[in-house]
């Protein structure tokens, strides 16, 4: 009986191990992961999932890990894997990946990893250098990290793979970069409608207003959509419509948007009284935008002038508009001119010794992701196709028709995002050592437009006894310093709601103005004002005399004298232009203009003199709506600086700059994947209550818990002890 016992126990044993065994073996292949953190850094995040859901032909990774690293880089090498398979997973057939043995082996092995090694070269992927801890003594070694993504004829590369922060960002912006215009354009279940409005009628007046090329601008417009269209998978679906009834072009001006022309009898050379109309209508689902083939311009003495698209020109703009539409455009205009800060910095004043200045990894940065075309108003125009233009720290005076052309750009849909500055800081000249520097308030008339639309910068700058800590040096007395002209925002100051701004936890803000909104010029019915940054309530302002010497600020005594302010608004919806009801402002002539002016032939100005057509009229010249768009206002330019931002874009300044520009590209996915992992968490703010009842908990709390827990367990025992004996009579 007894050596059945034993048998049986040693049976059930193995039986145990073998269940063990295979259970382990199962899971090797087959199993689950929870994922707990709260911000889910390690799930594919929404905008992964769909990059590689849309793949349309396969795309290929080549991982070169180098094996037996020590922490943390094994668990870099774990991470990349499990990314990696759940990559697949979702790509299913398009999407594969390998990985490599480049470790020396022994035998066999070697001459298969040395190609591997040769492979790993020939993309260039080189070894770095890592720390590792052996023996109690930290060495040095060279390991491969890097890996290589094959889609096509293209190619990207991540040479260093040291961390897991930032990972899926990096590969998921890799594999969208390589594969958005070709996979957008082959799931398109529609096409875009393009139609030329081109009336005939106008030929006959064409030479009247200067416009000699004009009937053959149909035929030239045609054949670039042909082109284009061969480019973009046949997507295009081109037709033309030839339309002269002054009803009908009303009734399409006010659909669209597109200016009308009219003009009297011309009894003297045969030209009847007529109306017609030039542009292309570019139509996808409900979205709409339009694009003149002749453009009205006032201009100072010459008066109203009629200038046709030029056709050369039209296959870029076209391109960049049907891209927006369809969601995959990537330009970004960046103002160049009115003193705004430059994207480079300036190499000769580098050379003599003086700041450069420039905003390089704000540009490296940005440009990972989009293409940045450098605007000038004073000699250029906005294109239709961008996205967003971006305004950083203008200083210079914007004319009128400057203002107007920045108007109409948001009217016609494309977000703005102003960086701005209150004050232009002023160095003393040679020989004022010492001395402080002026600060002498902006004033660029784009002011103006901001408060049309419901914003108000204040010419002040926010203090804030939550601010930025420096360490003063010894000869100072050392120990902390506030630099109070320098905010940090955390918690309650930063409005997490808006998906783009989810995970941001803080913020440092440098030399930044109060916001107001404009309630009574907000219509709340098509505008949404989000506020988005403020200060903390222990904050006060420094107006008119600036002096941001740290030694010499000191707070309020009063805390009624202190109060909380708005720092950063997102408005979204339908503006009204602020040229509604107004004239539209002539063109400024520059010397550009004054110079062909001035070369044109005498004769050639007494023959448009002579052609001149009394009585023509244009209608629908501007949009006085606009289309849905966005405006962010952020006074404070210094976070768009090099100080302010780190290379690698994974701080939260950086995060929160780049989330911003991804939401007004459309890339709020995107932006969410970046805010998965944050540089900074700070601690939240409790009271000294509060911090208490902590310490209290802990230190107390949970001895008394796990007390009266055992006491739990050995009242249970104690019960069970009784009602066995009182079963068994014991």
């Amino acid at each position: 009986m007894n050596n059945f016992s034993i048998k049986e126990k040693y049976l059930k044993f193995i039986l145990y191990i073998i269940v063990i065994g295979l259970i382990n073996i199962v899971g090797s292949t087959l199993f689950f992961r929870a994922d707990l953190t709260r911000d889910k850094i390690y799930s594919l995040s929404q905008a992964s999932r769909d990059v590689v859901e849309t793949l349309s032909e396969p795309l290929s990774i080549k991982v070169f890990f180098s094996k037996d690293l020590p922490a943390p880089h094994n668990n870099t090498e774990r991470y990349l894997r499990d990314l990696l398979e759940e990559y697949a997973a979702r790509g299913k057939q398009y999407f594969n990946y390998t990985f490599y043995n480049v470790t020396q082996e022994e035998g066999e092995l070697t001459q298969k990893s040395d190609e591997n090694r040769d492979m790993a070269k020939d993309y260039g992927i080189q070894p770095v250098q890592i720390r590792i801890m052996e023996n109690d003594e930290i060495k040095f070694k060279k390991a491969y990290m890097g890996l290589v993504i094959l889609h096509g004829d293209l190619m990207e590369k991540i040479e260093a793979i040291t961390s897991t922060n930032g990972l899926e960002y990096k590969l998921t912006t890799a594999i969208q970069k390589m594969n958005n215009k070709v996979s957008a354009l082959l799931r398109l279940n529609e096409k875009v409608k393009v139609t030329m409005y081109l009336s005939s009628s106008l030929n006959t007046i064409a030479p009247l207003i200067n416009l000699n090329q004009l009937p053959m601008l149909g035929k030239a417009v045609a054949d670039t959509i042909e082109s284009l269209n061969k480019k973009s998978l046949g997507i295009l679906d081109f037709n033309q419509m030839d339309i002269s009834d002054k009803n009908k072009l009303d009734a399409l001006g006010k659909k669209y948007d597109l200016m009308a022309l009219s003009w009297p009898a011309v009894p003297e050379k045969n030209i009847p009284a007529g109306s017609g109309v030039a542009g292309l209508v570019i139509e996808f689902k409900d979205k709409t935008t339009t694009l003149p083939l002749i453009n009205a311009m006032k201009l100072p003495i010459i008066g109203t002038t009629y200038q046709m698209a030029d056709p050369a020109a039209l296959e870029e703009e076209l391109n960049a508009i049907v891209e927006k539409l369809i969601g995959i455009n990537k330009n970004i205009g960046f103002l160049s001119d009115h003193g705004t800060q430059s994207l480079m910095p300036d190499r000769m004043a580098m050379m003599q010794g003086r700041p450069g200045g420039g905003l390089q990894t704000f540009n490296t940065l940005v440009s990972s992701r989009y293409s940045i075309k450098p605007i000038g108003l004073k000699d250029g125009i906005i294109p239709d196709g961008l996205n967003c233009l971006i305004i950083a720290k203008p200083t210079e005076k914007f004319s009128d028709y400057e203002l107007f052309q920045i108007d109409q750009a948001l009217m016609k849909g494309t977000n703005l995002a102003f960086f701005s500055d209150s004050f232009n800081e002023i160095m003393p000249q040679q020989g004022g050592m010492g001395m402080p520097p002026k600060y002498e308030p902006i004033d660029t008339g784009l002011e103006k437009l901001l408060t049309h639309y419901g914003i108000n910068i204040k010419k002040a700058y926010v203090l804030d006894k939550e601010s930025y800590k420096h360490q003063a040096p010894q000869n100072m007395g050392g120990g902390e310093q506030n630099i109070y002209f320098a905010p940090m925002l955390k918690e309650k100051s930063i409005n997490n709601t808006p998906g783009f701004m989810d995970n941001i936890k803080g913020l440092i803000a440098l030399q930044i103005s109060p916001l107001e909104l404009v309630n009574e010029n907000i219509n709340k019915d098509k505008v949404v004002a989000t506020k988005l940054l403020s200060s903390s309530d222990e904050s006060w302002l420094m107006e008119k005399m600036i002096n941001l010497n740290p030694m010499f600020i000191t707070p309020p005594k009063s805390k009624a004298e202190m109060k909380s302010y708005d720092l950063a608004y997102l408005l979204e919806g339908t503006f009204t232009s602020f040229f509604k009801g107004k004239t539209i402002p002539e063109k400024e002539l520059g010397e550009k203009d004054i110079k062909e002016e001035d070369s044109k032939n005498q004769d050639e100005k007494n023959k448009l003199e002579k052609n001149k057509l009394e009585g023509f009229t244009a209608r629908n010249t501007f949009l006085e709506t606009s289309k849905p768009a966005k405006l962010f206002v952020l006074p404070c330019s210094q976070m768009l600086e090099d100080n302010m931002l780190d290379p690698e874009g994974r701080s939260s300044n950086a995060t929160f700059i780049l989330n911003v520009i991804d939401h007004l590209n459309g890339g709020d996915k995107i932006a969410r994947l970046r805010s998965k992992q944050q540089t900074l968490n700070p601690i939240a703010q409790t009271t000294p209550f509060g911090r208490g009842i902590i310490k209290a908990v802990n230190i107390i709390g949970l001895p008394i818990l796990v007390i009266l827990f055992g006491l739990g367990v050995l009242a249970k025992r104690t019960s069970r002890k009784k009602k066995i004996a009182n079963r068994f009579n014991a």
